[in-house]
């Protein structure tokens, strides 16, 4: 059985589309462009999909089915075992499309008010709803929502990162998110940002008790420490210096921003920055890096 003539031109066009929208983005990619790659005319691409509109809803729908079929499967398990059938589904669905997922996160209302809208819309609910449990108070939602976009975000900024790797970190940070609450949370203690004073979280009155920052030990204090404890002199880790050291080669380089992007965090930035929904500012707080190392990548040739 030979496949559909209808259904290979299809195929391309969508296959075409989506490699387009990643190079300049949504808006700045027309049919005539498409078209040009595919040598078919305007009129060949609009016979399959009316408008822009449609193309984008084709490369997004088997995302949206797959996440629609996650949730019916994990509807009637236990509360536990839903939770955990949807996070780790909802980051390998995430992880097996990766090009769609970029583009959605770039600008959702690209996909406009219609029906696939509204359905991403109902998934994120659904699964909101399965990850927080019945009963869930504020909190246990809030982290619900949190752990949703943990389960999607990262994948959009890490794009250097292998599947099975980022698979690990980002199911990692979600079960330390969604650990077990304390009894009270209102009695937890709260730290002021501005002077690192405790917080009484009921009544929000400060109390005296401060968190001190971190202080770094001197010789003196290493001595009389030492000296306390019936130790005639501390033990240093090996080849450590036992004075001052000297020259320029005892110098730390201090940690900073690293100085230059890998080339798909270059693809990356170029995409974002060329689909007109992040500024530069925005994009160089994503990848860790200057404003001035993301304008020096934008503009090479």
């Amino acid at each position: 059985m030979t496949a559909d003539p209808a259904d290979d031109t299809r195929t391309r066009i969508l296959r075409a589309a989506l490699d387009l929208f990643a190079e300049h983005g949504y808006q700045r990619t027309s049919l005539r462009q498409i078209g040009e790659r595919l040598r078919l005319t305007k009129t060949a691409i609009l016979y399959h999909f009316p408008a822009k509109e449609n193309l984008l809803a084709a490369l997004v729908e088997p995302l949206v089915a797959d996440l629609e079929a996650l949730l019916d499967s994990a509807r009637g398990q236990p509360t536990e075992l839903a939770r955990w059938t949807v996070l780790e589904g909802w980051v390998d669905i995430m992880l097996a499309h990766r090009r769609p997922l970029g583009m959605l996160f770039h600008d959702i209302a690209l996909i406009g008010r219609g029906d696939t809208y509204h359905r991403l819309m109902e998934v994120a609910m659904r699964a909101n709803d399965l990850i927080a449990g019945p009963d869930a108070g504020r909190l246990e939602r809030v982290r619900a929502v949190q752990a949703v976009a943990a389960c999607s975000d990262p994948i959009v900024f890490f794009t250097d990162v292998s599947d099975e790797v980022l698979r690990a970190d980002m199911l990692d940070g979600v079960r330390r998110l969604l650990a077990p609450l304390p009894a009270d949370p209102a009695a937890a203690p709260h730290l002021d940002p501005a002077t690192g004073a405790r917080t009484d979280a009921a009544v929000g009155a400060r109390t005296t008790a401060t968190v001190p920052p971190p202080t770094r030990e001197t010789p003196t204090h290493v001595s009389a420490r030492h000296a306390a404890s019936g130790s005639a002199t501390p033990t240093l880790p090996a080849g450590a210096a036992s004075g001052p050291a000297s020259g320029a080669g005892s110098r730390r380089r201090r940690p900073g921003r690293p100085p230059a992007l890998g080339r798909e965090q270059v693809e990356a930035a170029r995409r974002m920055h060329a689909a007109g929904t992040h500024s530069v500012d925005a994009i160089a707080a994503a990848l860790g890096v200057s404003r001035a190392t993301v304008y020096r990548h934008l503009t090479a040739p």
